[in-house]
């Protein structure tokens, strides 16, 4: 599959007339869902997808279009269309195509043809699988609002009159379930997954524990009074809170000024403990892979060294403008998208010590499960941070009472700095960043 698809992406850049520049991105993609409720399967999709985009560079002018199917009169006319587009396109200096730039892709065993091989039938029966487990995990346990397998299979190549030629193939799949716990009238949440490269990693009993788990733990839970206080965020929820703080480490924010990071290279912007890493080379990670989507070999880029600021993400564009060069770092919304940087696998360097340890060693905090409005509440150029929350009090060491309806809030750059432990439980998510337990001190937490 991979070798053809190149084949196609070749062929497009050999198309090319003089004095203009043509990269092809041909993708194609497989992926199945399965939702169980009540025993019985809620739905079933299998969809199969297959296109191009086609970047066209003249005359300092990009033109770009894209077609949902490799047949040859589509890639003609997608090509035609890019040049017509590049035609009417403003010029820029910077344009141009990603440049071979001597570092070779790692070696990375990311498809397992297991998951390729294996039945739909098969997918259905972990679904329910996982609900049955769900279920019978707690008695308190009255639902389970979903109970879910996601797979993928993913294929890109990508080649260039600038020389890039370049392929990759990734599976994965993860088991997610979402239990509601009752206690007379009251109903709690709880959500846990699994996540692999292929079926025989997945652990359903994991995921429907962990979904009990965290929703029966949150009964009987009320708004307290306002405090400051240590908080210990879930590796969901630290995870979610590192995927905005890369948004903010890319080289276009910073060029745009929509970056609370600008301007402040080479500074201690985190306590030592902190050390983040963009790192598409790391195997476990869901969003792994050897290249990026401008087709350059994807590396680890340390972002933030012991608290202090030491990379920014480039694409090609954006390392132009910058007088940067490409971290490997290109990213795109699939074939019907331009690439630009973000980020792709990112990790903390974890620390020694378990959750359980971590709390043991607080008189008084908040273990935060789970947060609403992170994204909406996060400004990364502002850096005001003021996010929904839910989990359990923490008392002497203890988990104690659990907490609902309460707010923290702090700024991205005090949370940095205030940060008291990184833990050892690092977790790959089906997402863009890796989760870990994470202290931070003197948050506000507001409540009644």
């Amino acid at each position: 599959m991979s070798e053809s698809l190149l084949e196609v992406a070749r062929r497009v850049a050999g198309w090319a007339a003089d004095g203009e520049e043509v990269e092809a991105f041909a993708v194609r993609a497989r992926e199945t869902d399965v939702r169980a409720y009540q025993g019985e399967v809620e739905s079933l999709t299998v969809a199969e997808s297959q296109g191009i985009g086609v970047r066209v560079v003249r005359d300092r002018r990009q033109g770009f279009a894209y077609a949902g199917t490799l047949e040859v009169a589509a890639l003609e006319e997608a090509l035609r269309e890019s040049r017509d587009n590049a035609r009417f396109a403003t010029a820029d200096e910077h344009a141009g195509l990603a440049a071979p730039d001597g570092v070779a892709p790692a070696a990375l065993d990311l498809h397992r043809p297991e998951l390729e091989d294996f039945p739909v039938e098969a997918k259905v029966e972990l679904a329910l699988e996982l609900e049955r487990a769900t279920r019978s995990a707690d008695p308190r346990i009255t639902g389970v609002e979903s109970a879910e397998y996601s797979d993928t299979v993913y294929t890109s190549a990508v080649a260039s009159t600038a020389g890039v030629e370049a392929t990759s193939s990734e599976t994965g799949c993860y088991l997610s379930s979402y239990s509601l716990a009752s206690d007379g009238d009251e109903t709690q949440t709880g959500f846990g997954y699994s996540v692999a490269r292929e079926p025989a990693g997945l652990d359903a009993a994991r995921a429907a524990a962990d979904s009990a788990e965290r929703a029966t733990r949150l009964l009987g839970a009320a708004k307290p009074p306002t405090a400051r206080l240590t908080v210990v965020l879930d590796p969901l929820v630290t995870a979610q809170l590192l995927a905005i703080v890369g948004s903010a480490l890319t080289g276009e924010a910073v060029l745009k000024g929509r970056s609370l990071f600008a301007d402040r290279m080479g500074e201690s912007v985190a306590v030592p403990a902190f050390t983040l890493i963009d790192d598409a080379t790391e195997p476990a990670a869901f969003t792994a892979s050897a290249i990026d989507d401008e087709g350059l070999a994807t590396r680890p880029v340390e972002l933030i060294s012991g608290g202090v600021l030491r990379a920014f993400l480039y694409d090609s564009y954006n390392a132009r403008r910058a007088g940067a060069v490409s971290t490997g770092s290109a990213v795109r919304p699939g074939y019907a998208g331009t690439p630009t940087a973000g980020a792709q696998a990112l990790r903390l360097r974890p620390g020694s010590r378990s959750q359980a340890d971590i709390t043991a060693g607080l008189d008084d905090g908040l273990l935060v499960q789970g947060v609403t409005g992170m994204h909406s509440g996060v400004n990364p150029v502002s850096g005001d941070f003021s996010t929904g929350a839910e989990g359990l009090r923490i008392r002497g060491g203890e988990l104690a009472e659990p907490v609902r309806e309460v707010t923290i809030a702090s700024t991205l750059q005090r949370l940095l700095t205030d940060v008291v432990e990184v833990g050892g439980d690092l977790e790959w998510l089906p997402m863009s960043a890796a989760g870990v337990s994470l202290a931070i001190a003197d948050v506000t937490m507001s409540g009644a």
